[in-house]
């Protein structure tokens, strides 16, 4: 063998030796790389899991947090206290379905709406009655004040004896005695409650000067009105005809008599004419 091929061979074996070194270092910094990469995902996936306990899981297994929203006359302690017997724990056992049973079964909230989100919160919405008048019913020999929304429901709250003398009308004469909450009125009644609904609308409070309106039953079935004013002793006898132009009406002419006969104890407006 020449010296040239033998320092051919030397150089070939020190290429090979080389790379084989090279190549070893590369599988140790990619078996490196490997670990490291594993670690960071194992500790992404600790993370993780323990974002989702603490954020999501842990929440959800304690005591929900109930936010009421709409209620006027209630309060929300008076809600909260309503949902105690269903016991909920947490936020999975909160029965949406049972919440609103129990809550629409008072008879002051016309409806609600209760809303879950993930992981803790309940929103319940609370649409209450709107009284247009307030009569009385007869409970083991009390008198019981008892509030009339418009679709002629009784219902009862903290606020009736403020309700009364806030310009909302007492009704009187409407058979209610046998009636408890969230029970109808008979349903010949229910215009004269359209009616005193859609006077309330208006812009004039008209009810400011009226403080009773008594329900008279006719012999045909019928019935006529007695309006009692706020001020003054003088009452007036109508028909079923309660609106914005009756009641313009009988202003004028309770002034009118006012003048003409101060002592005057009722003024008859029914059949088209006026007597007193």
């Amino acid at each position: 063998m020449s010296d040239a091929g033998y320092f051919l061979d030397n150089e070939n074996y020190f290429d090979e030796n080389e790379n084989d070194f090279h190549n070893e270092e590369s599988k140790s910094e990619r078996r490196f790389r490997v670990i490291i990469l594993s670690l960071l995902v194992v500790m992404g996936i600790l993370l993780l899991g323990e974002f989702v306990l603490w954020r999501f899981i842990k929440p959800s297994l304690s005591s929900p947090k109930v936010t009421i929203s709409g209620y006027k006359n209630m309060s929300a302690e008076d809600v909260a206290m309503k949902l105690i017997p269903m016991n909920s724990r947490n936020w999975f056992t909160f029965d949406v379905n049972v919440a609103a049973g129990i809550l629409s079964s008072e008879s002051c909230i016309k409806n609600v709406d209760i809303v879950k989100h993930f992981p803790d919160k309940i929103l319940v919405n609370i649409n209450e009655r709107v009284p247009v008048a307030v009569t009385y019913i007869n409970q083991k020999g009390k008198s019981i004040p008892m509030q009339i929304d418009e679709t002629g429901v009784l219902f009862s709250n903290k606020n009736n004896a403020i309700v009364a003398q806030s310009g909302i009308p007492i009704l009187s004469g409407i058979p209610v005695d046998n009636m408890t909450d969230g029970m109808r009125i008979p349903a010949k009644y229910k215009t004269l409650i359209n009616q005193i609904s859609q006077i309330q609308n208006l812009p004039q409070k008209y009810f400011a000067a009226v403080s009773e309106i008594c329900v008279v039953p006719k012999d045909s079935g019928n019935y006529e009105l007695v309006l009692i004013p706020s001020s003054g002793h003088t009452k007036v006898l109508t028909d079923r005809a309660l609106n914005e132009e009756a009641l313009k009406y009988m202003m004028v002419v309770l002034d009118v008599v006012k003048q003409l006969k101060p002592d005057a104890t009722a003024v008859d407006m029914r059949y088209g004419s006026v007597s007193y």
